[in-house]
């Protein structure tokens, strides 16, 4: 792997899929180009072993059986799971089956040694219920869809990042503002903060803002305007969509850093006040018992 953080397909060298057409899409979107660095060589990118194999045993099946899920597509983007909706229901769909299968096998066993060991005749009927029953509940999830949980699972995901991306924002946009102080581009200064490990996931959608900007040809208006859809902090979603409008208006861009940079720090500060209050009524309450 070079030394370039962007000569491969994204801004740390590992490697992202383009969005593939749907049937019938082409003639609506139209062909897109790619546009590389100098020097960079295109890889082709594979799927992880584990969706390899449940793409080829499930993918025709939910293909055929599931229709186009917009809402599990934003879900997957905002969590950063590379995978398209198809492939995340597939790997769902093995999982599924796999403990299916295991869970029957496991009742079947325990009955059986149970039986060794003399339980009665109740328990016995008991057991052998339940396991008849299991293929019956599988049955019935097949046949109305996924567990809730598989499904959900990139919404929480999601909202899990959004924690993280407002915990580390503040500091972020400190980072922001001194670097437009410095009269530094802003497509320049989310790539600078992309390489900032410090800030966590913020510098994460940093990367895929750049990615937008340097590999796919997008202006950075244009990507910041995705990445304010895509993200899920609803704090940088705004501040995002604030900097496409400061910038749509003709405003001035350092004062907006600048504020925001204020805005999120006392917002810190409010925060931090309230969880001090909140732990000092525990502690008042806990020396009164």
């Amino acid at each position: 792997m070079g030394s370039s953080a962007f000569e491969k397909l994204e801004t740390r060298g590992t490697l992202t899929k383009t969005k593939r057409f749907r049937p019938g899409e082409e003639s609506d979107k139209g062909a897109h180009m790619v546009k590389l660095p100098k020097g960079a060589k295109p890889v082709n990118v594979s799927l992880p072993p584990k969706a390899q194999v449940a793409w080829r045993m499930f993918g025709k099946f939910v293909q055929a059986r599931t229709g186009s899920d917009p809402e599990l597509e934003d879900n997957l983007l905002k969590a950063h799971i590379r995978l398209r909706p198809e492939e995340y229901l597939a790997v769902a769909w093995m999982n599924t089956t796999f403990a299916a299968v295991g869970a029957v096998v496991a009742a079947f066993v325990a009955a059986l040694f149970l039986l060794i060991l003399s339980i009665p005749i109740v328990t016995l009927l008991f057991i052998f219920a339940i396991v008849a029953a299991l293929p019956i509940f599988f049955s019935y999830m097949y046949a109305f869809g996924l567990p809730v949980g598989y499904h959900g699972k990139p919404a929480g995901m999601a909202k899990k990042r959004g924690h993280k991306i407002d915990k580390r924002i503040s500091g972020a946009m400190s980072f922001i503002s001194a670097m437009s102080s410095a009269d530094v581009p802003v497509d320049v200064i989310f790539k600078e903060l992309s390489k900032q490990t410090i800030y966590g996931e913020v510098a994460k959608e940093a990367e895929w803002i750049t990615r937008d900007t340097e590999l796919l040809g997008l202006d950075i208006l244009t990507a910041l305007r995705k990445a304010a859809q895509r993200s899920p902090s609803s704090k940088f979603s705004d501040f995002l969509q604030g900097v496409v409008t400061t910038s749509t208006s003709g405003g001035q861009l350092k004062p907006y850093f600048l504020s925001k940079a204020e805005q999120f720090e006392k917002e810190d500060r409010l925060e931090m006040r309230k969880k001090m209050e909140t732990l000092g009524m525990l502690a008042e309450s806990f020396v009164t018992v």
